[in-house]
């Protein structure tokens, strides 16, 4: 048998205390408010915004001039400023560190879905795009937590072959359709 010479890092982190009321209500609103499978996808985002923040944060002690900071830190705003995270006017490191989990999530492809109003529900929006309906710049994505960026957001729209979109009909429909 083969090596497995992947680089499996962890993309979640769980928290120090499982127990805290606070920290398990606030999830669980999370989750409701978002239409997330588990606490997994918010450990997830968690992860990624602490990365982000300590990075901005190391940044932030390097001298104003030093060109570390300066390509560094420009580019983390551009790539914040893509994604539709921060806005133009905040481009400085000090709003990195103001991210909350809240900014992260309202980029996923599922709640722009249910935004846009091509579903009834934030649920509906993640059944909607696993079952392979929504695509974003004429290409196919079938995973919710995809982060659209901003140059994209107007082109979400249903697949071409989906029923939804102008595509054959689905099963239910088909079999109707045979016994009229």
């Amino acid at each position: 048998m083969s090596k497995n010479y992947r680089n499996c890092s962890k993309t979640y982190r769980t928290p120090r205390r499982p127990f805290e009321k606070e920290r398990l209500d606030s999830e669980l609103k999370l989750i409701g408010e978002y239409g997330l499978k588990n606490k997994r996808e918010v450990w997830r985002v968690q992860l990624i915004l602490s990365k982000i923040r300590s990075s901005a944060r190391l940044l932030l002690t390097l001298p104003q001039t030093d060109s570390r900071r300066q390509i560094q830190g420009k580019s983390l705003i551009q790539k914040l400023e893509k994604y539709g995270i921060l806005n133009e006017s905040e481009n400085t490191l000090n709003h990195v560190l103001s991210l909350r989990v809240q900014d992260f999530l309202e980029r996923r492809l599922q709640t722009i879905v249910f935004k846009h109003g091509l579903a009834r529900s934030i649920h509906h929006a993640r059944i909607l795009i696993l079952q392979r309906h929504i695509s974003v710049n004429s290409d196919l994505v079938n995973i919710p937590s995809f982060l659209v960026k901003i140059q994209s957001q107007k082109k979400i729209s249903y697949f071409c072959k989906s029923p939804f979109g102008g595509g054959t009909p689905g099963r239910v429909r088909r079999k109707t359709i045979g016994k009229n």
